[in-house]
């Protein structure tokens, strides 16, 4: 049956029918389905223009550009937020840099954990050293 042009042509995937939506009514007001159907009938297209392995094949290629889609605006929003990091941290390295030239030395807690376990594997450290570099150990043990 023909189609008035205007009209919005859809597949029913489940049917496998082609229907079509009637542009609105003259005096403003969107027909109901019922005035639809008598007016329009039943949209006969041959059955045969696609078979079901076509829009299978059209189906999944929808699919696997909607999955590349999805891949490229997430790696975009990745992006985004780290050059947001970016602009709130700075490497470490830049940092500690910079409090050189302020003439303080930071170090981080593995650092630290490494300088304790030396004093306690030294010989040359009294017992009262060992038990200090323990307690503090056992601090950023816990602190990690």
């Amino acid at each position: 049956q023909a189609v008035p042009a205007g009209s919005h042509v859809r597949l029913n995937l489940q049917t496998g029918d082609r229907e079509a939506k009637l542009p609105d009514s003259e005096n403003g007001k969107s027909d109901t389905t019922e005035e639809r159907r008598k007016r329009l009938g039943k949209v006969d297209v041959d059955s045969n223009s696609f078979t079901s392995q076509e829009l299978k094949k059209a189906l999944a290629k929808m699919k696997e550009s909607e999955k590349a889609e999805r891949k490229v605006s997430s790696l975009l929003l990745k992006q985004c937020t780290l050059r947001r990091l970016r602009k709130k941290f700075r490497p470490i390295e830049q940092l500690k840099e910079e409090f050189e030239k302020l003439n303080v030395k930071m170090e981080t807690d593995y650092e630290i954990m490494v300088k304790l376990i030396g004093k306690f594997n030294s010989s040359a450290s009294t017992l009262d050293e060992k038990v200090a570099a323990l307690y503090d150990l056992e601090y950023y043990v816990h602190q990690v």
